[in-house]
């Protein structure tokens, strides 16, 4: 058949397509949602693959395991989802969001910017539990929420709850708090936390309330007791002081200038009584940058550990509550995270990370890794994301075993009892530990740890998560 005279295949494909615009215009047929959930389709994020992988509405800015929930905080909403599952359960507007509670009575605390005031929500159901409209800031715990609510700029009231109380423990007066509305869990003096490559810095979730808090109003240092309330001290620091409060002391660290470098001196006190407990020399904290040996950071560290630098340049674990030296690293060796229980340290040929437990100072296991690798300690797994290949690691922290291994160039998000929550964009999936892995969950704490000033301190074991002088666990 001549060339001119054939079928016109274009003319064909032209008049389909009118038809199925007709169609769809017509409200008779509409294959474009389909045709478009095909070319939109989600890929596996990991590989073996999630439990479930679904796409929230945008990028979140954080996500946290409670209890069988996902709590998943974004731009401007929160939402829910089954953590069994991950199909979504409830979702509201919210400028920030913040988790309290532990596995059994977890609660989500919501509000937003430049507006006074919080609600507390029932993970699963969305549904109100308590209501505040004054206050300014809010500080959530797995055992305790603080808030704090000012008449006037120098008259503060700072509050205790139990995570689903509805009544305060207790009250302290404060003389002001940072200017403005602080919305959820603004900094306090403490540790400076380690960061890692794609790993969240909140993928523990929410930790104990510290015995002692350090509260930064106008230069001074108000150190608050947590079991009762009580402001044990008002300090203003030295010109060349930077104060912390960790472990249940009040530290004092000196950084002074002379012969060319930074002099430092650290001592922790009592704050009831104000007296010297312990004191270490030239030991750097981190805390300055070295422009005349300023300090503008807090310490590096977590819960009731700092990490220092002594003179020979190997990095060391210190209790905060007694300066005692709970772990020396060797030369060229490098502290990736670090918990009351266990360290996670990149050898010095950055070959591999080993495994430390504080309470006797060795090395409980090793497992080969690049040295870009990141990792991170949480309560029921060590965490590590290697690079080249991209890989996501989750093992028990204290005998190295497998829980889960994936390749996935995915973030880790939160870590839980029984799995952990990874994500990339705004997808995010489940992944359960392997059958048959276990990890020993931490003691579930009661309400806000009470007094108990007749105990000695224990070194930090399996159960250091019961506090500097286990006050938490007895």
């Amino acid at each position: 058949m001549a060339k001119g005279n054939g079928p016109c295949v274009r003319c064909y494909l032209f008049l389909a397509l009118i038809a199925v615009v007709l169609l769809a215009a017509t409200g008779v047929w509409n294959p474009f949602p389909t045709v478009w959930d095909w070319v939109d389709r989600s890929q596996p994020i990991s590989e073996p693959d999630v439990v479930w992988q679904q796409r929230v509405g945008g990028t979140p800015k954080s996500v946290t395991i409670a209890g069988d929930t996902v709590i998943v905080e974004q731009r401007t909403r929160v939402e829910a989802r089954s953590l069994a599952t991950g199909t979504q359960l409830w979702e509201r507007k919210a400028d920030w969001s913040a988790v309290a509670g532990g596995d059994r009575d977890p609660v989500v605390a919501v509000g937003k910017l430049l507006i006074k005031g919080y609600e507390l929500l029932d993970p699963t159901t969305g549904a109100v539990r308590r209501r505040d409209g004054d206050a300014v800031a809010v500080w959530t715990y797995r055992n305790a929420i603080l808030d704090v609510r000012c008449a006037e700029a120098t008259d503060c009231t700072l509050s205790a709850w139990e995570p689903r109380g509805s009544r305060p423990l207790w009250t302290a007066f404060l003389p002001g708090v940072h200017s403005g509305l602080l919305a959820d869990n603004p900094d306090l003096l403490g540790t400076r936390r380690f960061t890692a490559p794609r790993i969240d810095g909140g993928v523990a979730g929410p930790e104990s309330v510290p015995p002692l808090l350090g509260f930064p109003v106008d230069g001074r240092v108000h150190v608050v007791d947590t079991a009762t309330g009580r402001v044990l001290q008002n300090v203003q620091p030295g010109r060349e002081e930077r104060l912390a409060v960790i472990g249940g002391r009040l530290l004092r660290i000196t950084a002074t200038s002379r012969d060319g470098t930074c002099y430092f001196t650290v001592s922790g006190q009592d704050p009831a009584t104000g007296q010297e407990v312990w004191r270490r020399t030239g030991l750097n904290l981190r805390t300055s940058d070295y422009a005349g040996c300023v300090q503008r950071e807090d310490p590096q560290g977590a819960r009731n550990v700092l990490i220092g630098v002594g003179p020979d340049g190997r990095e060391a674990v210190i209790d905060g509550y007694d300066g005692r030296l709970l772990q020396v690293g060797g030369d060229g060796e490098k502290l990736l995270a670090v918990d009351d229980r266990y360290a996670l340290v990149r050898s010095a040929d950055k070959r591999s990370i080993l495994g430390r437990e504080l309470s006797v100072d060795r090395t409980r296991w090793t497992r080969a890794a690049g040295g870009k690798s990141g990792a991170a300690l949480t309560p029921y797994a060590a965490v590590i994301a290697e690079e080249k290949p991209s890989r996501l690691i989750a093992v028990d922290p204290r005998t190295g075993g497998e829980l889960v291994v994936l390749r996935s160039s995915a973030n880790i998000l939160a870590v839980g009892r029984s799995g952990m929550i990874i994500g990339e964009g705004r997808e995010i999936g489940y992944v359960r530990w392997g059958a048959g892995s276990s990890v020993p969950a931490p003691p579930e704490e009661g309400g806000i740890p009470g007094p108990d000033p007749g105990s000695t301190w224990q070194p930090p074991s399996d159960e250091g998560s019961c506090g500097p002088k286990r006050e938490l666990c007895d």
